[in-house]
């Protein structure tokens, strides 16, 4: 059997760093194709948009085409370049929520999940998501605008607004106001483990990269020390391939930072409310009755 990961208690950084992999170990095959049932259409859209987008890119640097047509790649390359913000939105905002609600039920039903449960939270959640989600977009940007470093100070709590959207069931302003007092005297120690779980995945997502990196830069002969700027062509299958490719495992790989997040939200949460020591204090009682 698997073990049950009990969310609802305070936990130390290499506990949280554990438990966050040991989560998505044990749950791999329920939360990924759950993950996917839901988010998988918009994903497949975000990368269709994807490849059009870098082939339009593509054709707009290709020093090759001819003048007269630049003005309507230009057009294109807009229209194409909108679509695919709008589906990199949709699609972080529904991997976000499903993730989320998916600990919910995980936690809720002590290691079972109910899929439809799971769906209809996730679709119902989408604009609070996105409403919540642009609010902390503009107030993080506005703080890193000055000096950075109001930016990082906002962002540690505002991260962890999401969670409790789900978990306290709190609307968005009260979910965003709330952040800043679940954080309240532990910002350091909140910063340091969102701060090591952003190195985690940003050396992963680096390593799937790679590869299309070292493509780029053979291809224009970089490594070679050649470079044909005349003959260069941006239009690539293989480029554009490898592209999709790092690009899906880094979408992927902020599913580590979410588990993360809720894991630091259920562990501040015990230390200011103790609600997960109260509901297993009830669970012993009802137990012995």
């Amino acid at each position: 059997m698997k073990q049950f990961i009990e969310f609802k208690r305070q936990r130390e950084l290499g506990e949280i760093l554990s438990d966050t992999f040991g989560f998505l170990r044990n749950e791999f095959k329920p939360f990924f194709s759950t993950f996917f049932k839901i988010v998988g259409p918009y994903l497949v859209i975000m990368l269709i948009c994807y490849a059009f987008y870098m082939y339009q890119f593509g054709n707009l640097l290709n020093f090759n085409v001819e003048s007269s047509s630049s003005a309507v790649n230009s057009f294109i390359l807009l229209l194409v370049g909108g679509a695919f913000f709008i589906s990199i939105v949709a699609a972080y905002v529904l991997s976000q929520a499903t993730t989320l609600f998916y600990i919910e039920s995980y936690t809720k039903n002590r290691g079972h999940i109910h899929f439809n449960e799971i769906k209809h939270n996730v679709y119902q959640a989408f604009w609070p998501f996105m409403g919540l989600g642009i609010l902390v977009g503009i107030c993080v940007g506005l703080g890193l605008m000055f000096c950075l470093i109001p930016g990082i100070y906002l962002a540690v709590p505002l991260i962890l607004s999401f969670a409790i959207l789900v978990f306290d069931k709190k609307g968005v302003s009260e979910a965003f106001s709330y952040s800043f007092s679940l954080v309240k005297n532990h910002w350091w120690m909140t910063f340091a483990s969102l701060f090591v779980i952003w190195i985690i995945v940003t050396v992963a997502g680096y390593t799937f990269a790679l590869p299309s990196t070292i493509y780029t830069y053979a291809k224009m002969g970089i490594l070679s020390g050649e470079i044909d700027a005349e003959n260069f062509n941006m239009v690539d299958p293989v480029s554009t391939v490898l592209g999709i490719v790092s690009t899906l495992a880094q979408f992927i790989l902020n599913t580590i930072s979410v588990v993360a997040g809720a894991l630091i939200y259920f562990d501040l949460n015990e230390k200011k409310n103790f609600t997960g020591t109260y509901e297993r204090i009830n669970t012993l009682g009802e137990t012995k009755d």
